[in-house]
């Protein structure tokens, strides 16, 4: 009898070790980072899938090393029931417990878009007819749901386009959205912004929310330091107080682009200059018609308030690599300016010249 118990004992604790190494290995499996090469890649998992499905093409992937402790994990929790469908990106080294986790809140795969400060509507077509599933025909289709200026008509009637009211930020948006919808969504966040930086503020000698949003892009596409777009705006501001051309090169190449006639190498050529446009502002006096860019909270923040300057110049300051400018109040000193960035130019490309032939020996 006692040898009965002993054996009895015995296979008691061979169990007992047994379930607790198993229980262990269980443990650990779930517990353990799964190292993967799927990070790029969208593991999709259909609505209606089944649990052990789901597990099954998880381990497919590489996500998890074995399918069964994680199905019958799921089995005793009732996770199985709120496993939702989506399109899936697991980083690598993932544990199979914060794969289910993540496949319990849901996660649906996004399309990005960013539109850069200062991109014309050209730049953000193009931008959106290289994204498929936008499944745009060209930039040109783009182009066209740009001609849609409900949501703006409050704000400017005059607008016959969509140009300046695109807010330049990143976008994420599901995979079925229509173009159209991007648009919407990306002038919707324009008037967000325009509400907390210029409605209902005072703006500089009573200029329209057009008008505005013209000099915003303006300030854009000249300014590359935050902190010198006041003093921008004041540079045009003081100009047309005083009926001087406002002399823009970004607004010269938007009329170059209007007239099909820009070379996009980044050079500004005599025709351009001698083009007759109401957006060359070299030749017109005042705003041209409209916005030329996309503008920045901070350009439009400048726009409404400008710095008070009596600037009436300026020009790229050549000691710094980082586009700031120096001001001047009166042409004599712009003139010393402008020789010194000639100068430092002229510099520039004599030692570019002689590293390239230097190379070439």
């Amino acid at each position: 009898m006692k040898r009965l118990l002993r054996i009895l004992l015995v296979l008691f604790f061979v169990v007992l070790i047994g379930m607790a190494g198993t229980a262990y290995w269980f443990y650990r499996e779930l517990h353990t980072p799964v190292y993967h090469n799927k990070t790029s890649k969208f593991v999709q998992i259909p609505r209606g899938s089944a649990p052990a499905g789901v597990v099954k093409r998880l381990a497919s992937e590489g996500v998890i090393s074995h399918e069964w402790p994680l199905e019958l994990y799921m089995k005793f929790t009732g996770a199985g029931s709120r496993l939702k469908a989506g399109d899936y990106k697991f980083p690598s080294p993932i544990t199979p417990l914060v794969v289910l986790q993540r496949l319990e809140l849901g996660e649906q795969r996004m399309i990005r878009l960013t539109v850069i400060e200062g991109w014309t509507r050209w730049d953000i077509a193009n931008a959106m007819a290289h994204i498929p599933e936008l499944a745009i025909k060209d930039s040109d289709a783009a182009l066209d749901l740009m001609n849609d200026v409900t949501q703006i008509k409050d704000l400017d009637p005059e607008a016959t386009n969509l140009e300046g009211y695109i807010y330049p930020d990143t976008y994420d948006f599901p995979p079925n959205s229509t173009a159209k919808a991007v648009i919407d969504m990306m002038v919707r966040r324009f008037l967000v912004i325009w509400t907390n930086q210029c409605a209902g503020k005072p703006r500089p000698r009573n200029t329209t929310p057009r008008e505005i949003v013209t000099i915003a892009s303006l300030i854009e596409t000249e300014a590359k330091l935050s902190n010198e777009r006041p003093i921008i705006a004041s540079v045009i501001y003081n100009r047309l107080q005083k009926n001087i051309p406002l002399g823009v090169d970004s607004s010269i190449i938007y009329a170059s682009k209007l007239a099909g006639k820009w070379r996009n190498d980044g050079k500004v050529y005599k025709s351009d200059v001698d083009r007759s446009s109401p957006y060359n502002t070299r030749n017109k006096q005042g705003l041209p018609p409209g916005p030329i860019a996309s503008p920045s909270e901070s350009s439009l923040a400048a726009a409404v308030a400008p710095a008070q300057t009596d600037y009436i110049y300026y020009v790229r300051e050549p000691s710094r690599n980082d586009g700031a400018h120096n001001f001047y109040a009166n042409s004599g000193d712009f003139e010393k300016g402008v020789q010194a960035l000639r100068k430092w130019e002229h510099q520039r490309d004599a030692e570019n010249a002689a590293r390239k032939n230097h190379t070439s020996r």
